[in-house]
């Protein structure tokens, strides 16, 4: 009889361990306690001013810990500075996967950093997810598995204006002022392929600049020279801003195209002069908190809610404080959704299994992705700067029944 029951409990013990050995499984940088997630940052350097993107989702996983964690787990969000410098973004990531042992990497910033680290990601089976950047190359499941977008393609959004041009300006010519890196460049592609045959007598200026340069003030006289009537600013914000001002200052009046990227009413149209940007184009898919439009929308008074708590030293009327705490909150979605099997391999399969609304994108536009599909953000709508703010006008679109 003792036996029998010590064999009892014994069974019982061994099947309780396997249930739960089955119920939690664990690679480096997950616990019963504790989740790393590493990111980086140009905290200093050409681009910090863009750092608030990172602070912000700092800030959403301090609240996340306040309120307990995700499934039973605090987030330990390790964010480095890499000052916008590709070999440092090299040695950040090493770190954090060496030497940190994050889970996964999310929300980096960058298109030259994020290409960088791309190889040595997959190579070690490491998530790569919601990158800040608008390059087509990270929605590629089949060569990098490990590596996943968050917005629209910069090149897709190049190619909309190229349409809209072609439709809209009878006789243009067009000029594109843009960084002379991954940034820009996917920019002058996209916008080549839209316009297509009609690239070599549309297009009559592309002028380059550093990112490490003072002004871009130089660049705009040069490109006013070649007489175009359509000027593209594929300009990160600070150079975007200037590039407005400049065009205000010489009396020039093309029609302007601002990238997304830099589409901020507080941290570029404000600075470059609401008269100099009125009429200027571009696309939105995020609420920007420094328009009325968004002033009574119950999704950006939560999100002001978290920001006078959490980080209050934040700027409350700029889109990237609200773009990083969106980014965020998918981040949170994918924990949530990976339970206690915290692998990397299941953090890259819920990241490509999202279909959820975060509040702060337009309304219609959700956050889904898919096995084959990386690219979480695909939609936007063409706006007009308006007064002190952007006027929206048209469909949503973008994904690929519109390209």
């Amino acid at each position: 009889m003792r036996l029998t029951l010590n064999s009892a409990v014994c069974a019982a013990l061994i099947a309780y361990s396997s249930a739960a050995v089955a119920q939690s499984k664990y690679d480096a940088g997950a616990s019963d306690s504790e989740i790393k997630v590493g990111n980086i940052m140009p905290y200093s350097g050409p681009v910090s001013a863009l750092s608030i993107v990172g602070k912000a989702e700092a800030a959403y996983f301090k609240m996340i810990n306040e309120q307990g964690g995700i499934n039973g787990r605090k987030i330990n969000f390790i964010s480095y500075d890499d000052a916008y410098s590709p070999p440092k973004t090299v040695e950040q990531a090493r770190r954090l996967v060496e030497d940190d042992e994050v889970l996964f990497m999310a929300g980096s910033f960058g298109t030259a950093g994020n290409s960088a680290i791309q190889k040595y990601m997959n190579a070690k089976r490491v998530p790569q997810i919601f990158i800040a950047s608008a390059a087509d190359k990270w929605a590629d499941p089949k060569h990098f598995p490990w590596s996943m977008g968050w917005m629209p393609s910069s090149r897709s959004e190049a190619r909309h204006y190229a349409k809209y041009i072609i439709k809209n300006i009878p006789d243009a010519k067009v000029a594109v002022l843009y960084q002379n890196d991954d940034f820009g460049k996917e920019y002058l592609i996209g916008l080549k392929e839209g316009l297509g045959d009609k690239a070599s007598s549309i297009l009559v200026a592309e002028v380059a600049y550093e990112v490490t340069s003072p002004t871009i003030e130089s660049q705009i006289v040069l490109i006013k020279s070649k007489e175009p009537t359509v000027l593209i600013n594929a300009a990160t914000p600070k150079f975007a801003a200037q590039a407005i001002k400049k065009v205000g200052e010489l009396g020039w009046k093309p029609v302007q195209f601002v990238t997304n990227a830099s589409s901020q009413i507080a941290s570029v149209m404000r600075p470059a002069g609401l008269d100099n940007a009125q009429g200027i184009l571009s696309v939105q898919y995020i609420k920007d908190p420094g328009d009325q439009e968004w002033r009574d929308d119950p999704d950006v008074k939560e999100w002001r809610e978290f920001m006078q708590r959490y980080y209050p030293d934040g700027n409350k009327d700029d889109s990237q404080t609200i773009w990083g705490y969106g980014v965020a909150k998918a981040i949170a979605q994918v924990i949530r959704q990976c339970g206690n099997e915290l692998t990397r391999e299941n953090v890259m399969r819920q990241a490509a299994n999202l279909d959820f609304y975060n509040g702060v994108t337009l309304p219609g536009i959700k956050i889904k992705t898919g096995p084959g599909d990386f690219k979480p953000i695909e939609q936007f709508q063409m706006m007009r700067m308006k007064g002190a703010n952007w006027e929206r006008f048209g469909d949503i679109i973008g994904g690929p029944a519109s390209e």
